[in-house]
């Protein structure tokens, strides 16, 4: 069961931008990520959540979309996240792994309610610290843009090029290659 739900926790890109996500489900997955482990149990995370079109917009312009998808400039209107939470850290705090568990944890309670999000760190910091008024005391950590998905993105194994770029096909299907198992165990 938590395999599947690991499975079906993709980066995703396109989301049915009529479909809403609730601040009441936004605080829900921030209380799940509240409660994962923290280094030296600091808690030094903060999160500013948005589910209100024109900050969503404000958001939007600030992320840089899929590396790996040259050509592509990110999801049209009509397919953009309908909510978006920035994770920040206390300047003064050091972070240790703390984002990447709350990040994996929040996706996860995502999945769970049948929507799902994309990771940033490629973000206009600034603009976003300006736009929204971030005080200088939060370092932006990450911004997650969150949705009910719009495409499908399937798993496949890493081909023998080692090639690990997504790619989309004709049909807009979002395909990740992964390597084997035994590639990524060492025997010493």
């Amino acid at each position: 069961m938590l395999k599947e739900l690991i499975v079906r926790t993709r980066s995703y890109r396109r989301f049915f931008q009529d479909v809403p996500v609730s601040m009441e489900i936004l605080r829900e997955v921030i209380d799940l990520a509240r409660l994962a482990p923290s280094g030296s149990n600091l808690q030094s995370l903060r999160y500013l959540l948005s589910n209100e079109e024109e900050k969503n917009q404000r958001i939007f312009e600030t992320l840089r979309w899929a590396g790996y998808l040259k050509e592509w400039p990110g999801p049209n209107e009509g397919e953009r996240p309908t909510a978006y939470i920035i994770m920040l850290k206390e300047q003064k705090q050091p972070v240790f792994w703390d984002h990447g568990l709350a990040a994996q944890t929040i996706l996860l309670g995502l999945t769970e309610r049948g929507l799902g999000a994309c990771q940033f760190s490629n973000i206009d910091r600034e603009v976003l610290r300006a736009e929204l008024r971030i005080p200088d005391e939060y370092e932006i950590l990450m911004v997650l843009a969150i949705g009910k998905p719009k495409e499908i993105v399937v798993l496949e194994e890493l081909d023998e090029s080692g090639n690990v770029r997504y790619w989309r096909d004709e049909q807009g299907i979002h395909h990740v290659p992964k390597r084997k198992l035994d590639d990524l165990i060492l025997e010493i």
